[in-house]
């Protein structure tokens, strides 16, 4: 009831899922990954126990087509699940169970795959992947909503819309990036407006946060203030409301 995108962006090694439906909440469930590991995506009748142990998977760095083998093989209902896994190299592999309803499939190409069901068509699947690999000179956040909007303007789920996500891991076990939209008319629409939100404090305040690689962060007040308009400032002008740079 659902599609999504699993990918790793190459100029940076981040990974990334971003996921559209009309169901509640989509966000909660479907999305798993962490930095360096890889990423995937469970849905159809969601299994979330597949996001759990797929990581534990990914943390032990074994490939994404003996996880999705060891994910499927482990669970009685796997003819209802859908599941579509990227390792940490880039390699990406899926499965859909026999039993999901049509249009469901996946398809993919370097460093990325799309898989869907109940969906409109297979055009749907398709023009998702086509967007995001066009869109190599976006940043990866961009691209994969960009890859989303063209996934809906294909027909999307064929039983409306109502909410949407995008998860990325940089380096580190917690998303560096999530924005969702858990119940909405326009889902991609509100997506893309908290996008730009987000980027005026929420992303470089979060980027200023403990990471393992500076365990304390930036605590001081008066820095995080001037490292965030420093950041809104700069990603107005290479990403302005009217689509011209400044």
């Amino acid at each position: 009831m659902t599609w999504s995108i699993v990918a790793r962006d190459a100029a940076t090694g981040a990974f990334g899922v971003a996921v559209s439906t009309c169901a509640f909440a989509v966000g909660a469930r479907v999305p798993y990954g962490g930095g360096r590991i890889g990423a995937l995506a469970t849905q159809a009748f969601v299994n979330p126990l597949y996001g759990v142990d797929g990581l534990r998977l990914l943390q032990e760095g074994r490939p994404a087509g003996e996880i999705v083998t060891a994910l499927v093989a482990a669970d009685e209902g796997r003819n209802h699940r859908q599941v579509h896994v990227i390792d940490r190299d880039g390699k990406v592999a899926a499965h859909t169970g026999s039993a999901c309803i049509g249009w469901c499939g996946s398809v993919s190409g370097p460093q990325v795959s799309v898989s869907g069901n109940m969906l409109a068509g297979q055009q749907v699947v398709d023009e998702t992947l086509k967007a995001y690999i066009a869109g190599s000179a976006l940043d990866f956040d961009e691209r994969l909503l960009a890859a989303l909007e063209a996934g809906e303007k294909a027909g999307g789920d064929k039983r409306g819309r109502q909410s949407c996500a995008i998860r990325i891991w940089a380096s580190d076990p917690v998303p560096s990036f999530d924005i969702r939209v858990d119940d909405h008319a326009e889902p991609l629409t509100e997506l893309r407006r908290l996008w730009r939100v987000a980027h005026q404090r929420s992303v470089p305040f979060q980027m200023a946060g403990p990471s393992r690689a500076k365990p304390a962060g930036i605590t001081d007040r008066s820095e995080l203030d001037r490292l965030c308009n420093e950041y809104a400032a700069a990603w107005n002008a290479k990403h302005p409301a009217n689509g011209k740079q400044e």
